[in-house]
C-alpha cells in the first residue's frame, strides 16, 4: 500500500498528507483549484482535478471532508470513487459523519469488491501535524488489520470498534463528551471570574486533581487568553451533535445535556461565530 488517493486537504487532511509524504506514501490529491493544494502538490503530492483520475489507479482512498453530503457526493456522484477505483482498493473515510452513511458505503463498496473502513480522526490540527491522532475504526477486521501500518502512520492510538459504522458511533459518543466538558469547563470559568478567583491559578490547581481533563489542558489558556480562532470550529463540531441527536433519537435516547449545548453552539453560530474554535462555548457561559 504504497499509492494513496487523499481528497479533502484542508485544515486536518493537508498535515495527514505531509506524514505520509515523510514516511514514503505516493500521495495523489484532488482539489477543484490547484491553488488550494499548491504547497502539498510543490513539496511532491500529484495533482488532481478529476476525483475519478485522482483514485482510480491507487490502491488506497482515503477522505476526510466536512459534512455528510460532502462525504455522499465524493463516494456516489456519477464518475466519482465508487465508479472510478478498481476492484480490491481500500476505501477509508476519515471525516465524522452519519453511521447510516458508513454502513451504506461500506454495503455498496463490498458489493463492488472494494474493502470499507469508518476510520474517523479525532484530534486537533496541532495532534494531525505531530501524526498523534485517535482513530476509531469500524468495518471487517481484516481489512482493518491490512490497513493498520497505515493508520498508525497518522495517528497514535488506533482502536478497531467492530463492524461497519462502529466508528462512527465512536466518534459521535466521544463528541457527546467533548460538549459535556467544554460546557463544564466553561461553566466553571465564568464561576471562577465572577467570584474574583485568579484564573490562571485555579486551572493549574485542578489541572492534575480529579476535576482535570484533556480538554481542560487544550482550551483553558485558550479561553483565559480570549484566543477563540478554530482548531475545530463551531460549525463542525454543530455538524457531530446533530448527528448526535438523530442517532439517539433513533435508540430512544434523551441526551438532555447535550441538547442544551447544541442550542448555545446555536446561539453563537446564529451571533456569527460559526467559523470560531469550540471554545468560544466560554463567551456564551461570560466565562
Amino acid at each position: 500500500m504504497k499509492k494513496i488517493a487523499f481528497i479533502g486537504v484542508g485544515r486536518m487532511g493537508r498535515p495527514i498528507v505531509r506524514n505520509l509524504m515523510r514516511l514514503g506514501f505516493e500521495l495523489h490529491v484532488f482539489s477543484e483549484s490547484l491553488v488550494k493544494v499548491y504547497d502539498v502538490v510543490g513539496e511532491g503530492a500529484k495533482y488532481h482535478a478529476e476525483i475519478g483520475d485522482c483514485v482510480k489507479d491507487c490502491e488506497v482512498v482515503m477522505t476526510l471532508l466536512g459534512f455528510p453530503k460532502d462525504v455522499e457526493e465524493v463516494y456516489f456522484s456519477r464518475g466519482n470513487v465508487m465508479d472510478s477505483v478498481k476492484e480490491g482498493t481500500y476505501l477509508l473515510d476519515m471525516t465524522t459523519t452519519s453511521p447510516s452513511l458508513a454502513q451504506r458505503i461500506f454495503s455498496e463498496g463490498s458489493r463492488r469488491g472494494f474493502r470499507v473502513l469508518d476510520a474517523p480522526v479525532s484530534g486537533s490540527e496541532n495532534a494531525a501535524r505531530k501524526g498523534k491522532l485517535a482513530i476509531l475504526v469500524g468495518g471487517n477486521f481484516e481489512d482493518y488489520k491490512s490497513c493498520l501500518p497505515l493508520l498508525r502512520a497518522v495517528g497514535t492510538h488506533v482502536s478497531y470498534m467492530g463492524e461497519s459504522g462502529k466508528g462512527q458511533h465512536a466518534m459521535i459518543a466521544s463528541q457527546i463528551m467533548i460538549a459535556g466538558t467544554l460546557a463544564g469547563i466553561s461553566e466553571a470559568l465564568a464561576y471562577v471570574k465572577a467570584k474574583d478567583l485568579d484564573t490562571a491559578k485555579f486551572v493549574k490547581a485542578v489541572s492534575s486533581s480529579e476535576a482535570g481533563s484533556r480538554q481542560l489542558d487544550i482550551n483553558a489558556s485558550k479561553i483565559m487568553d480570549r484566543d477563540f480562532t478554530a482548531g475545530f470550529s463551531i460549525r463542525h463540531f454543530l455538524k457531530d451533535m446533530l448527528i448526535a441527536m438523530d442517532e439517539s433519537n433513533k435508540a430512544a435516547l434523551k441526551l438532555d445535556v447535550l441538547m442544551t449545548i447544541m442550542t448555545h453552539y446555536r446561539q453563537l453560530e446564529e451571533d456569527g461565530q460559526g467559523e470560531m474554535g469550540v471554545q468560544s462555548l466560554a463567551k456564551f457561559y461570560g466565562a
